[in-house]
């Protein structure tokens, strides 16, 4: 992938897409030798969400997160001018890749749904999608800055559980 992308006038060298959501692409990257991830915004079309400064709403839940309590990764640098976000990489495979592969997530369970209580004690849900969740050394980590005003209709039990049990489906 031999691209660079720079933040706040820092080079970062691409090395993999990690994923692309419906707020921007996240590249696996590093600078000095460490690595990180660099968000690049993106404005293309999502028919089944509205958005507002998707930069300033990844600054503002960030910090409603990490209020919270939730452990997820930490941010590094933003350049709202470029829409970019560096943060910590959170080496792991992603639920998603566990649940792919036919791997019980049971034991995750219960970190998830602790970060659900704490989120929704603050008012929020956090995308409960298995793509935003890393496994690290047994632990969860939550590597999305979304979130939204809580409701039942979408917090775990109600909606995120079906893509960690598909058999609950």
């Amino acid at each position: 992938m031999d691209q660079e992308l720079t933040v706040n006038q820092v080079s970062y060298r691409l090395i993999r897409l990690l994923g692309r959501g419906k707020g921007g692409y996240s590249y696996l990257a590093e600078c000095g030798g460490q690595p990180a991830v660099v968000k690049q915004i993106h404005h293309e079309p999502c028919d089944y969400y509205a958005f507002g400064n998707k930069i300033e709403a990844e600054l503002r839940d960030y910090e409603r997160l990490m209020s919270a309590g939730i452990r997820m990764p930490r941010m590094l640098a933003a350049d709202t001018d470029a829409e970019r976000i560096v943060k910590d990489y959170i080496e792991g495979p992603t639920v998603m890749e566990l649940v792919q592969a036919g791997e019980s997530v049971e034991t995750y369970l219960s970190q998830v749904r602790e970060m659900a209580a704490r989120a929704r004690a603050a008012g929020w849900n956090i995308d409960y999608y298995p793509t935003n969740f890393v496994v690290r050394d047994g632990l969860l980590w939550y590597v999305d800055y979304e979130c939204n005003e809580y409701s039942e209709q979408w917090d775990f039990e109600h909606w995120g559980i079906q893509y960690w049990l598909p058999e609950s489906r």
